[in-house]
């Protein structure tokens, strides 16, 4: 956005208040949502910062999963430990809905692994070795391709948009230049760029476990830092830039803005080598060359598009819900033209689309109810009649915090048990009760009708119990007589 942009839009106003509503969270960081929401972020292993998120609340904890790679060479790996034990993952990685042809996982049951055997079991069925191996090679074969446009006097130019790549690109191709005696100068043009590996320095929870170290040594996180400072790498904020005109220099490399070749300054450096044909332009997968590249034909530039890892891969899909084993999985419509095989008869899978509601069952029929201790001291509990639970009555203020409901004693609440009159129900059986009151000392006799039953006490006053379905009617001139009916009464019955 520019100055001029900010100052005349009427919406600005707007664009203000929401970004002041956006909160950021470190790694593993909660955040809380409304009191009822309970939120972290934890590493995909995609980039520097990309996450999945957990989500909590009193009758759900959902794990939300997105684009995903479980072992990266410069960000945080996929961190599995901290999804398990969600009922609920949605399943949000469409990076490999246009794969056709997916091969059968290596472990397509679900089994239930120990704790000190998961982290074993998770690197054996999610082993990504290979595709380490592989991202190195095609980032050694680019370093090559740049190397030999250098060679013949032509540039490189790399609007690449993911972070990591740029960054281990830069490290390897000023290896690459120095092994081949080129001086060749490295431009990273972009009004965000010095701020942005700036702050690639001060995340490193976000990095893997190589990056950590240099840290605790006093290295660098990344070779920019040193190649900045030996002046093999410029930062400028525009291409217009008054530094960047007198630096300048050509055959050279420039990392710049926007994959699209829509904006940025990749129009103009793309209009100024579009036709020369030892200059090299360096694409990501996903972006249609011949669309992209239309405003600029003819073309003699060179063109190589790479293909990076973005994403969780089919086959792995399985062997993942086996580790975190959710009830519930909601994946999106497109997945199930995928012949994939998994397993139903483990998880619940319901398909999501775009702009259609998804009803999804409840999953806990219980809530947790966490009660102040002054309060928990004066519960007075009482044993159910045939059941092995134990009931207690009390008042008090509820609310939610931090995703769990909470009840706390009010000032005017009472706290003895005996100043509140018990409220009881369920059925009585009247042998039962004559049974009580003979206990008692109490001689009564009965007068079973259709509708309603009556106990007549005789001994030691006049009494008349009337039992109906829903009320039980004492009536007597004795109080004292009347309070040994109620208690004879009350030990039939349930209460509190």
């Amino acid at each position: 956005m520019g100055v001029n942009w900010v100052v005349g839009c009427p919406c600005t106003a707007d664009v203000k208040d929401c970004m002041r509503k956006i909160h950021t969270l470190k790694y593993g960081e909660e955040g809380c949502y409304n009191g009822t929401l309970v939120i972290k972020a934890f590493s995909s292993g995609l980039e520097i910062g990309t996450c999945n998120w957990t989500i909590s609340s009193p009758k759900r904890n959902i794990t939300c999963l997105s684009s995903s790679i479980f072992v990266s060479s410069h960000a945080m790996n996929f961190d599995y430990c901290s999804l398990q034990g969600n009922d609920t993952i949605l399943f949000s990685d469409f990076s490999s809905m246009n794969v056709t042809e997916v091969s059968s996982p290596d472990n397509p049951t679900a089994v239930r692994i120990d704790g000190e055997n998961l982290e074993e079991f998770a690197t054996s069925v999610l082993k990504a070795e290979g595709e380490i191996l592989e991202e190195i090679e095609k980032l050694a074969f680019i370093c090559s391709c740049a190397v030999d446009s250098v060679k013949a006097g032509g540039s490189v130019l790399v609007p690449i948009g993911q972070l990591g790549i740029v960054l281990q690109l830069l490290e390897q191709v000023s290896l690459a230049l120095e092994s081949s005696n080129l001086k060749v100068p490295i431009f990273i043009i972009s009004s965000v760029a010095e701020e942005l590996l700036a702050y690639t320095n001060v995340i490193p929870e976000w990095l893997c476990k190589q990056r950590q170290e240099k840290l605790y040594s006093g290295e660098p996180l990344f070779e920019h830092v040193k190649l900045i400072q030996e002046k093999k790498i410029y930062l400028f904020p525009a291409i217009h830039s008054p530094e960047l005109l007198s630096t300048w220099e050509e055959p050279c490399l420039v990392f710049c803005p926007h994959w699209s070749l829509r904006l940025g300054p990749v129009v103009h450096l793309l209009r100024r080598w579009c036709a020369d044909q030892n200059s090299l332009l360096l694409l990501e997968k996903g972006v249609d060359p011949d669309l992209a590249l239309l405003p600029f034909k003819p073309m003699s530039m060179k063109v190589l598009q790479c293909s990076f890892i973005f994403g969780i891969k089919l086959q792995k899909v399985q062997p993942l819900l086996n580790i975190l084993l959710p009830k519930l999985v909601l994946c999106p419509e497109d997945l199930r033209k995928h012949s994939i095989p998994l397993n139903t008869n483990t998880f619940t899978f319901l398909y999501y689309s775009e702009n259609e509601t998804l009803r999804v069952p409840n999953l806990k029929n219980n809530i947790q109810l966490d009660i102040a201790t002054n309060m928990a001291s004066h519960l007075h509990w009482r044993k159910l009649k045939d059941c092995e639970m134990n009931i207690a009555r009390l008042k008090g203020q509820l609310f939610m915090e931090q995703g769990k409901h909470r009840l706390l004693s009010r000032e005017d609440h009472l706290d003895c048990a005996q100043t509140r009159s018990l409220l009881r129900w369920g059925s009585i059986d009247l042998k039962r009760l004559m049974i009580e009151l003979e206990q008692m000392g109490i001689t009564a006799s009965v007068d079973q009708g259709e509708d309603a039953s009556s106990l007549h006490v005789h001994q030691p006053n006049k009494a008349l119990i009337d039992v109906r379905a829903n009320t039980i009617t004492i009536s007597t001139a004795e109080e004292n007589l009347a309070i040994l009916v109620y208690e004879a009464i009350g030990r039939l019955l349930n209460g509190i």
